[in-house]
């Protein structure tokens, strides 16, 4: 199996690789900078997707959830996060979520920010979490995506459409598994 496996779209790679340890440093050194230019709209800052799953093979993008007290005073900063390199993208087609990308087509960072106690913080730290607690299942989802992308003949959007169903199937499962924990 190649260690590492890329499709092409529009000079944008999707690039999967074994986990890298390096993952959870690159998170907080970011965050560190985030919180210093979100200042105090940000209340918690959370690393998701697959890099934040120790051991799961990953694009290596670190994602990020800021949590904020208002996405009006985040749109008002949005220029100072684009002096420290982030491009702001709005809502793209998510509700209620400010996604920002940092790197262009060698994206190295992004951010979903939603306000504090949006349902889709929940849905993302759930998924995250229970990949962690569920080992065979983040092995299941890394030989997925190795395999798509495999496949995929450069086509972006059928590397994201063939993973879906497993991570609906899988999201739904977490969701229940996460309030079992919280409870």
């Amino acid at each position: 199996m190649p260690s590492e496996i890329i499709c092409t779209f529009n000079c944008m790679k999707v690039i999967v690789t074994p986990y890298n340890n390096s993952w959870p440093q690159a998170f907080q050194h970011e965050s560190r900078i985030i919180k210093e230019v979100m200042g105090p709209v940000l209340l918690k800052i959370h690393h998701i997707g697959s890099t934040a799953v120790p051991g799961l093979a990953a694009k290596p993008i670190i994602d990020m959830i800021p949590e904020v007290s208002s996405l009006v005073f985040l749109d008002e900063i949005s220029k100072k996060m684009e002096k420290i390199g982030y491009e702001a993208m709005g809502e793209l087609g998510i509700p209620r979520r400010r996604y920002f990308r940092k790197g262009g087509n060698h994206r190295t960072h992004q951010i979903h920010a939603f306000q504090v106690g949006d349902t889709h913080i929940t849905r993302h730290l759930a998924f995250r979490d229970y990949l962690r607690a569920h080992k065979n299942i983040a092995d299941e989802y890394g030989r997925l995506k190795t395999a798509i992308a495999l496949r995929c003949n450069n086509d972006i959007e059928q590397y994201c459409d063939e993973k879906d169903s497993f991570i609906q199937l899988h999201e739904k499962k977490a969701l229940k598994w996460y309030s079992a924990e919280q409870s």
